[in-house]
């Protein structure tokens, strides 16, 4: 038997236009052959579960081999294989009329897993890497005669009798010149941990060494010798394929160190797994996050019936989701996706939807059975509930009532606790309660300790997401502001209409800010006289709650308008205890040379004690310091 034809399509030279468009991407080649040597190979278990093979099943496994003499890379399967009929039908005819499509249609794309996902190209995209690829297989077909097709990469084949006297496929790639990495054991095997490593199928490659017994020495030891044992490169029942009763905490761990070798044990996980209305397997590993939102990212893989799609799952989970690390495997999403398709298709909406309440409702239960447990992992997933109730309302309605705040003493609260804790103490003379916070505590020490003497209590929001929780949650908490604990005095932060009288006249008054106001000579510093109590700090130094606020916005990629201009300038408020014993001292020096140096070291002080002294002002101050106590 053998037979010549032409591929009937309308462009002559598909191959080199199939090279060009596809060549970005063309390790998938070995993805696509492999995961089609699966398929076949499923099918053949199936009809034998069905009764309808009753041959020998034999091994089913894919091999694929490399022979660099021969410069040809070969996958051979067991599968359910074809006659020269079906090769005709599925390589000439519908392979190829989606490559006639995709000419016609996409010359100018560069997507490669969208062309030859939506062509039907999977099997052409072996032409990337080979001049000359042929097709040896046996139908599982009673009576079946093994055929052979071969095809230079011109639109000529050639259909012959073949020679394989056993059910299934081998495809045979001539490996091109300019492409001969492709024959390296080590590129190989690279391209089939990435894509293959949990496929159902085993896939075979090459052999490895393995150390066996072989008997005792003769003082009795065990002795090993060294033989070679087919590598098999697939795990093919992952995890994620079982049913959560049947394994146990180590197993799920287990898998974690084996999807990330070089990470901490997980918190906990979710394992997911629904059949209606789209099919969804997998599981979510809670990480210890460190406050570095890109180190954490791209780390889901995504999976279609266990053959590895990309890393990259932005529109199947949720962004803030996007922290979280793990396997998702669904059947529902095509092996070959384009991020548009994934922007716009159904399944993959309603999978992002029920990832999320499955994360959200994990952390409430897990608040609600184990809430010690869960506080003590509060540090390492706030950063990614807080990222998720800003950019998820769904989920904010849930987390809302899991959501922990920490104060400096380290106890935890829900919001609606805190909101009661603080309400008797914290609230202003407009009704509003007043959260107060520091961001870098042991800095801001010196304001959370007069927050402290009055009996108010300290959050501490250090993350880098925090400065846009406070925006968000000022936007839900009904009357309630959230301010730093060094943006103002604190009697200014939490007003409550208690007047102080200021125990100087108004010329004093007038002569104290003189005296600042030219010790500072700064524009960036507004200095104002305040009648505060004795006890209170002389000098303080903040930057208002707005401009601050606007400054981290900025920081952290947020901010309006601001970023048209540049930077925001730095404006700080000076405020000077006119009640306090200092002030008294600065108005009772003899001259103004003494006044101004006496102010000058007040005001250094304030800046110390907010971390903002640094340089010769730094030097300068600590000089005179010095000179001070030798006097």
């Amino acid at each position: 038997m053998q037979e010549k034809g032409t591929i009937s399509i309308h462009t002559e030279n598909i191959f080199p236009i199939i090279k060009k468009f596809l060549y970005s991407d063309h390790e998938i080649f070995l993805r696509e052959l492999v995961s089609n040597s699966v398929d076949a190979t499923q099918k053949i278990k199936r009809l034998t579960s069905l009764g309808e093979y009753t041959g020998d099943l034999g091994e089913t496994r894919v091999e694929v081999s490399v022979d660099k003499d021969k410069k040809t890379l070969t996958i051979s399967d067991s599968g359910i294989g074809m006659t020269a009929e079906e090769i005709k039908k599925y390589i000439n005819q519908i392979a190829f009329s989606g490559a006639t499509e995709f000419v016609e249609k996409f010359k100018d794309a560069g997507d490669a897993k969208e062309i030859i996902g939506k062509f039907g190209l999977g099997f052409y995209s072996a032409f990337m890497v080979a001049g000359n690829v042929e097709i040896d297989s046996l139908s599982y077909q009673e009576g079946s005669e093994p055929a052979k097709w071969v095809c230079d990469g011109s639109t000529e084949f050639e259909i012959s009798a073949g020679s394989r006297t056993t059910r299934g496929t081998t495809i045979t790639l001539h490996i091109n010149e300019d492409s001969e990495e492709f024959l390296e054991e080590a590129r190989v095997q690279g391209i089939l941990d990435k894509y293959a490593k949990f496929l159902p199928i085993e896939v075979m490659f090459g052999q490895k060494d393995e150390s066996v017994p072989d008997g005792e020495d003769k003082e009795g030891k065990p002795k090993y010798k060294t033989v070679k044992k087919d590598n098999i490169i697939n795990n093919t029942a992952p995890i994620w394929t079982k049913s959560p009763s049947d394994l146990t905490d180590e197993d799920y761990l287990q898998f974690y160190k084996e999807l990330y070798p070089f990470s901490e044990d997980p918190l906990f996980w979710i394992h997911l797994n629904v059949d209606y209305p789209f099919e969804l397997t997998g599981i979510l590993y809670f990480p210890k996050l460190k406050n570095d939102f890109e180190v954490q990212k791209n780390k889901i893989q995504l999976y279609s019936r266990q053959v590895f799609i990309t890393d990259e799952v932005k529109d199947v989970v949720p962004e803030f989701l996007m922290l979280l690390h793990g396997i998702v495997d669904s059947p529902d999403i095509p092996l070959n996706v384009s991020r548009s398709y994934l922007q716009s298709d159904g399944n993959v909406k309603k999978i992002n939807s029920y990832i999320t309440k499955k994360v959200a409702d994990k952390l409430g239960d897990l608040f609600k059975k184990e809430r010690e447990s869960y506080e003590s992992k509060w540090d390492d997933i706030g950063l990614f509930v807080k990222y998720g109730m800003i950019s998820e309302e769904k989920f904010y309605e849930k987390a809302k009532d899991y959501a922990l705040v920490k104060n400096v003493d380290g106890n935890y609260f829900t919001l609606d606790e805190y909101s009661a804790h603080i309400e008797a103490n914290q609230t202003d003379k407009d009704k509003n309660k007043i959260w107060l916070y520091a961001n870098d505590p042991a800095r801001q020490h010196t304001f959370t300790a007069a927050a402290q003497d009055k009996g108010y209590d300290v959050l501490v929001f250090d993350t880098p997401i925090d400065s846009h929780f406070i925006n968000h949650m000022e936007t839900k908490l009904e009357n309630t502001q959230i301010k730093r604990v060094d943006a103002d005095n604190i009697n200014k932060l939490i007003d409550k209409d208690e007047k102080q009288e200021l125990a100087i006249s108004d010329d004093e008054k007038e002569s104290l800010k003189s005296s600042f106001e030219k010790a500072i000579d700064n524009g960036t510093y507004k200095v104002e006289v305040q009648p505060l109590a004795p006890s209170d700090a002389p000098v303080t130094v903040t930057m208002p709650e707005f401009m601050r606020r606007m400054k981290e916005m900025q920081a952290t990629g947020g901010g309006g308008g601001f970023n048209m201009f540049g930077s925001m300038p730095d404006s700080w408020d000076v405020t000077v205890n006119g009640n306090h014993p200092l002030a008294d001292k600065i108005l009772k020096a003899k001259t103004d040379k003494t006044k101004e140096k006496v102010a000058k070291q007040a005001f250094d002080l304030a800046l110390l004690s907010q971390g903002l002294l640094e340089g010769a002002d730094l030097t300068n101050f600590i000089k005179r310091s010095t000179d001070l106590l030798s006097k």
